[in-house]
């Protein structure tokens, strides 16, 4: 493996055109110079220059390990620039895209610890119904956004310029009025018995509920009220009030502020999928940090 300092050493030589130029350039002497090109063409194995009165030039092989000693110097520039802004992450700004369960339950104490470990990051947070939360990352409007997918569904395709990582899968519940016949019985209830129960329906024409509508329609649930905004908190008010009942994520339910009674539906298929989407690679140091933390923070919510 080379040495990236006698690589150095080279680049700066081919582009100064003579040892001592390079020598001034590196805060080398000359005589300290040569003796890192020595040891570079040993381990080349190759004369890499050659000398002459008006100053030094590359050989052949010389030009080739130079174009790329340029490269490899380039990535650890590159390298050490994003290390540096994830240690200390000073300045610049983070756009946090998220949907309404998470931003009010999850997301406030990940961008709490992250302004603690960078307060010089300026972060703004926008609202985003799934799957416009994908698009924007696409767009480059946010620079990561929370966003969620149902089961039973069709998967919907994920748009260039976008990547999902998933961080939570939770199930979906049936959620009752307290005391209704349905939440007083043990074990999974089997979802063929919600066939006529007054079904509170969430947005039905929204795309991520579209499957898990129409599996409750073929089950038998009769829409007794639908929902047109997917807002979980108000499915979750007419459901405490008696007008129906309604299938919603774990999350939603255990974090109700109206009383509800929760049973569990057999089949277990009825899920939710908690992701973020970024844009791999081209990730900002800021967005690669942030996303660290709700790994940590959603395995934390998964236990």
């Amino acid at each position: 493996m080379y040495d990236p300092t006698r690589l150095a050493a080279l680049v700066a030589v081919a582009e100064a055109g003579s040892i001592t130029q390079a020598a001034v350039r590196l805060g080398y002497t000359p005589p300290a110079l040569s003796q890192q090109l020595a040891k570079l063409e040993c381990e080349a194995g190759a004369a890499l220059l050659v000398r002459h009165h008006r100053g030094t030039r590359l050989t052949a092989a010389g030009e080739v390990l130079a174009t790329r000693a340029r490269r490899v110097l380039d990535e650890m520039d590159q390298a050490r620039h994003e290390l540096a802004r994830l240690s200390g992450l000073s300045g610049g700004r983070l756009r946090v895209g998220t949907f309404t369960t998470v931003g009010i339950h999850l997301l406030p104490p990940v961008l709490s610890a992250f302004r603690r470990a960078h307060p010089d990051v300026d972060l703004t947070v926008a609202e985003y119904e799934p799957p416009q939360g994908v698009l924007a990352v696409a767009a480059g409007d946010v620079d990561l956004a929370l966003t969620h997918t149902y089961e039973p569904n069709e998967p919907a395709a994920v748009p260039a310029g976008a990547v999902l990582e998933p961080l939570l899968v939770e199930e979906l519940v049936l959620v009752t009025s307290p005391g209704h016949a349905l939440a007083g019985g043990s074990g999974r209830l089997p979802v063929e018995e919600l066939a006529g129960q007054p079904l509170i329906s969430s947005a039905p024409a929204h795309p991520p509920r579209k499957g898990v509508e129409g599996a409750l329609a073929r089950a038998g649930a009769t829409p007794a009220v639908v929902c047109e905004t997917p807002g979980y908190a108000l499915v979750c008010a007419l459901v405490s009030s008696g007008l129906g009942v309604a299938v919603v994520p774990e999350m939603v339910a255990a974090m109700s502020i109206t009383p509800l009674g929760v049973r569990q539906l057999e089949p277990a298929a009825f899920r939710r999928t908690i992701s973020v989407a970024h844009r791999g690679d081209e990730s900002s140091p800021a967005a690669v940090s942030l996303r660290a933390l709700l790994r940590g923070a959603f395995g934390r919510a998964t236990g």
